[in-house]
């Protein structure tokens, strides 16, 4: 079929592909190109043959699907990706989705999703597993919840927001003046001030009020 969507599969598991493989061969409308069974095959693979779709692995070896993601981004390549997982963690989604992601697919339901999936995603939608987009509901209400709570949230400017998230992640603060790019004497000015404007008091308030939030910053 000559108007076929081309798609690239990545993933280390064969036998997982294979299953893929079948399910979107039913449909007409799509058309394999490639498969990988590592981050950086697929992406060698995307820059050659820019398929429509790339379906990839969130744990691959050499690039996840992450950062596979990112890398099609920075690069500026027109082929939509599809993430495919076996955890339903909400940190996963959020990342995912601030990367650009169209479509987050859960493995152990991914081959009875992954044409719905394709279908809207060739059509310039958004995708998420229904457990996924369930998982995310939950998380939003819980980040309604805290910024009632805690109303200075609203008040944090973008790199502070930044320097919190990055606090959740357990991050020292020499490794986020590295991924902010600036001194660790700013990121401690950062910290204090976000501190002061959601009424933390003790030197590792803000640490514990980050780690014991995450999933609702």
């Amino acid at each position: 079929m000559s108007d076929a969507t081309t798609v690239i599969l990545a993933d280390d598991h064969p036998m997982f592909r294979f299953g893929l493989k079948s399910a979107i061969g039913l449909d007409e409308g799509f058309l394999i190109v490639g498969e990988a069974d590592d981050g950086l095959a697929a992406l060698a693979l995307i820059e050659e043959r820019r398929p429509g779709i790339a379906v990839v692995d969130w744990e691959m070896p050499g690039l996840n699907g992450l950062e596979l993601l990112r890398q099609v981004t920075q690069r500026g390549l027109p082929t939509r990706v599809i993430i495919l997982t076996m955890y339903n963690e909400e940190g996963l989604f959020g990342e995912a989705l601030d990367a650009g992601v169209f479509g987050f697919v859960l493995k152990d339901n991914a081959v009875s999703d992954i044409l719905a999936c394709l279908r809207m995603v060739r059509d310039g939608e958004i995708y998420l597993s229904p457990a996924v987009s369930r998982s995310l509901l939950k998380r939003t209400r819980r980040a309604a919840e805290l910024r009632r709570e805690k109303p200075g949230l609203d008040a944090l400017s973008p790199t502070e927001r930044r320097v919190l998230l990055q606090v959740a992640e357990g991050r020292t603060t020499r490794e986020i003046a590295v991924e902010v790019g600036v001194s660790p004497h700013t990121i401690e000015t950062h910290r204090r001030n976000i501190a002061r404007k959601l009424d933390l008091q003790g030197s590792h308030s803000l640490l514990q009020f980050a780690l014991l939030h995450r999933g609702r910053l």
